[in-house]
């Protein structure tokens, strides 16, 4: 029986990508630097803002720290201003909860940010949440992992982890948990092979894990 769950954030609660396009194309524009689509910035993410910037900066870049800076300063004042929770996100998240399961997010966006987002989107439905910082490697390290399942006093036999990634498929792995992947995300679905189960709509949350 599952009694925690552990959530990727962006792509897999949260549709961040509007918002995460236009900070990136804020902080390259300071630069002179061309802007990048939807469909570039879709690809760029999931691996951290830093690599982010790496992926959306000319190859000859040579000041990826002050871009990345300006990002993230424009991006903190302004993720709000398109993100929004998948359709049924919130829903499932309240029904986890009646059944008595414990929810964390554990993300490779700026810690800050993440605890900003859960807050603002999610309240008391998420019990923590946890982003890449100086003390917590950015996965698909387990570290962020490990540190919510030790907050949320969980057993690895009795937790899951879900995300849209082929980093949350290696996540889970290397963290030693059962895989969910969901496919309304920022990836295809050729990028989840490998995962415990593969669902292809929120609703689809609840009945999977009540089989586990």
């Amino acid at each position: 029986m599952i009694e925690t769950v552990i959530f990727d954030l962006d792509g897999t609660l949260l549709n961040t990508l509007e918002d995460l396009r236009e900070a990136t194309n804020f902080a390259l524009s300071q630069f002179g630097y061309p802007k990048r689509s939807l469909e570039e910035v879709r690809c760029f993410v999931g691996n951290g803002v830093r690599k982010l910037i790496e992926r959306a900066v000319p190859s000859d870049c040579k000041n990826i720290d002050e871009c990345l800076c300006i990002f993230k300063k424009n991006y903190s004042d302004n993720m709000c201003n398109h993100t929004v929770p998948y359709n049924g996100i919130l829903k499932i998240l309240s029904d986890l909860k009646t059944d008595g399961v414990k929810i964390g997010v554990v993300s490779n966006k700026f810690d800050s940010a993440v605890k900003n987002l859960c807050k603002k989107y999610f309240g008391n439905l998420v019990d923590t949440a946890i982003g890449q910082s100086d003390d917590v490697p950015k996965k698909p390290a387990p570290d962020g992992v490990f540190k919510a399942m030790k907050e949320l006093n969980a057993d690895k036999n009795s937790t899951v982890y879900i995300g849209d990634s082929e980093v949350d498929v290696q996540t889970a792995k290397n963290s030693g948990l059962a895989c969910i992947g969901v496919t309304w995300g920022f990836r295809d679905k050729s990028d989840l092979a490998g995962a415990d189960f593969i669902i292809d709509n929120p609703c689809d949350i609840i009945n999977t894990i009540r089989s586990m």
